[in-house]
């Protein structure tokens, strides 16, 4: 899929940058409605550079802040309208349980997202999952929507399906200038390209894409560790239902939240992360010096101890992931403050995967002007005060 090496021009209804799950759901979209789309990748598709790439990913109904709890049915409709568009599976589903402290805000949050949502104590969490414990004064939150998205899949699936819509796809193209203008033109390092409307999803480079805009987002990216944790009795392939997802929010010892997927994508090892990491410069994210210290690990090998004992208490595998971080934790999808069609998607901060055929849509829809199906107030860049200055 890498460009060819000759210098390309062309004119489009819609560029989008970044072909990570955000900006391919948004051109995705744009070409759903006949609209003309190039999507750029400024690194040779598949890889492992961004925040899309790996094998799952949590999705859920339960969600403590109510703009995300409201955009999720429209979520899982959409995914599943890929599902039939692409013909494949993209979504297992394993229930999810939440747990905390009893009386914690966030749990509380997700109890009340889910209309129907089931909360077990001790013994009824030990009796129906036996890997996971609770300890005195916590509680648990049953989520039945819950399950994995086939993240790797689920990308491959979308860039099928806009080309199948005549989309265009160029990876290998990083962009080395934007020029704004009624029609705006995309400088990249194969060609210039031109369009009335640009949508930027380019994850942890947003940041530096749009500061010689005038625009100075504070986005924070951060180098994840991925862990695979043994079962210490690993069962046989094929044998029984995966255990469930699980997210432990409100821990004192884990402030940032810490998440778990079934063994699924490595034979008997569990995918058990702390939602959090260290700042890191996308560019060197895989230069971590040889002995540097992973206290993330550490604190995940006290919670394994403490809440999932049929594991073992040290990683058999590490990868790596980026997120891209607000300061809220919240998304920015949003109007440039100064030119009105350049659209940002940006900050998804760890928990945007889910979202992305939601995100996509809003993306198109406030590049073509239109009122966006779901309020994007939440999500303005404005919150973040002194963030348009003099461009470059």
């Amino acid at each position: 899929m890498a460009a060819p090496s000759q210098p390309h021009q062309a004119t489009y209804d819609a560029i989008v940058i970044g072909a990570g799950i955000q900006g391919s759901f948004a051109a995705y979209h744009l070409a759903q409605r006949h609209r003309d789309t190039l999507l750029l990748e400024q690194f040779i598709l598949p890889h492992s550079r961004g925040s899309s790439h790996g094998q799952s990913r949590i999705t859920r109904s339960a969600y403590p802040r109510v703009p995300y709890a409201r955009m999720m049915p429209d979520s899982f409709r959409l995914w599943q309208r890929l599902e039939a568009e692409a013909g494949t599976s993209l979504y297992r589903r394993t229930g999810l349980v939440v747990l905390g402290p009893a009386g914690n805000p966030e749990l509380e949050g997700c109890r009340h997202s889910l209309r129907a949502g089931e909360v077990l104590d001790a013994a009824a969490l030990a009796q129906r999952f036996p890997g996971l414990r609770l300890h005195a004064g916590e509680m648990a939150v049953w989520d039945g929507t819950g399950g994995v998205l086939f993240a790797d899949r689920a990308l491959r699936a979308v860039q099928e399906v806009f080309r199948r819509h005549g989309g265009t796809l160029r990876d290998g193209e990083k962009v080395l200038r934007i020029d704004p203008g009624a029609v705006l033109t995309v400088t990249t390092t194969a060609g210039t390209y031109r369009a009335p409307r640009l949508i930027i999803a380019a994850g942890a480079w947003t940041g530096a894409l749009v500061a010689p805009l005038g625009l100075h987002l504070p986005l924070q990216p951060l180098r994840i560790d991925v862990c695979y944790w043994g079962e210490k009795e690993p069962r046989s392939p094929g044998t029984g239902r995966p255990g469930p997802c699980f997210m432990a929010m409100g821990l004192p010892q884990a402030p940032h939240g810490i998440y778990g997927l079934p063994a699924l994508e490595y034979p008997g090892l569990v995918k058990v992360c702390y939602h959090h990491g260290s700042p890191t410069d996308p560019e060197e994210r895989d230069r971590v010096p040889l002995g540097a210290p992973h206290p993330d690990i550490a604190l995940l090998s006290s919670f394994i101890s403490s809440y999932l004992p049929g594991l073992e208490p040290r990683p058999a595998v590490v990868e790596t992931c980026l997120y891209t971080n607000t300061p809220d934790e919240d998304f920015i999808l949003d109007k440039h403050p100064k030119f009105s069609n350049i659209i940002i998607g940006a900050g998804f901060s760890g928990h945007g995967f889910k979202l992305a055929p939601v995100v996509g849509k809003l993306l198109c829809e406030l590049s073509l002007g239109e009122e966006p199906s779901h309020s994007t107030a939440p999500f303005a860049i404005t919150r973040f005060p002194g963030v348009l200055r003099a461009a470059l």
